[in-house]
């Protein structure tokens, strides 16, 4: 098997809201302190001389516009991938309050089934679409490097794609990336991934 290296890196600060004071919350886009984010990072991997093969980003806004500011410094083009969104879970139809609330009533058993909306994702159904799409990527790709441009929740279930855990791990700790945080994996010959670093943020500086 060849080696590669795997790339998951989050997108920056952004803004979220109605549109027009009207609808359920939506993706504005990346703030001033998200753009910051993204443009010290570009010129973290400019200097590095990362080149990888492929960039896939996660169709959210905050995503494509993180996406479209590193793409120059890595010399390829973004290819949208919608498997790569974070959890649909309410679809910006729930106060914040009120999704905890339900979520905490919830009995632990039930939380991996639970549908907060009917368009909606259940928790197994969004660790079922991370994990495919992380065999997809990988599988296709031919060694190098692949860069994946995704969120959060996505970053953090990838963990029970690469180490074969179930979501019971979850209840005790978990691994949460930061802005612009770069977590990489690497694949040898054997087979084995090796996570090589995990939410690096070094390149934010005094602003982490």
């Amino acid at each position: 098997m060849t080696e590669m290296q795997l790339y998951l890196i989050r997108h920056g600060d952004y803004d979220e809201g109605q549109a027009g004071g009207q609808g359920p919350r939506v993706d504005l886009g990346l703030n001033d302190a998200g753009r910051r984010q993204a443009g010290l990072l570009a010129e973290r991997l400019a200097a590095r001389g990362l080149r990888p093969s492929r960039l896939l980003c996660s169709t959210e806004r905050r995503a494509m516009e993180t996406a479209a500011l590193l793409a120059p410094a890595l010399g390829v083009a973004v290819t949208p991938e919608r498997d790569l969104e974070e959890w649909r879970s309410d679809l910006g139809r729930l106060d914040g309050e009120v999704f905890m609330a339900q979520w905490q009533a919830l009995d632990e058993r039930e939380r991996a089934y639970h549908r907060f909306v009917p368009e909606g994702e259940t928790p197994l159904e969004f660790s079922t679409r991370v994990r495919s799409t992380l065999h997809r990527v990988v599988t296709a790709a031919e060694g190098g490097s692949v860069v994946l441009l995704t969120h959060g929740g996505f970053i953090q279930v990838a963990f029970q794609y690469f180490f074969a855990y179930g979501d019971a791990a979850f209840r005790r700790a978990f691994p949460a990336a930061g802005h612009t945080g770069i977590t990489q994996w690497r694949r040898d010959e054997a087979g084995r991934w090796w996570l090589e670093r995990f939410n690096d943020r070094s390149h934010l500086g005094d602003d982490l």
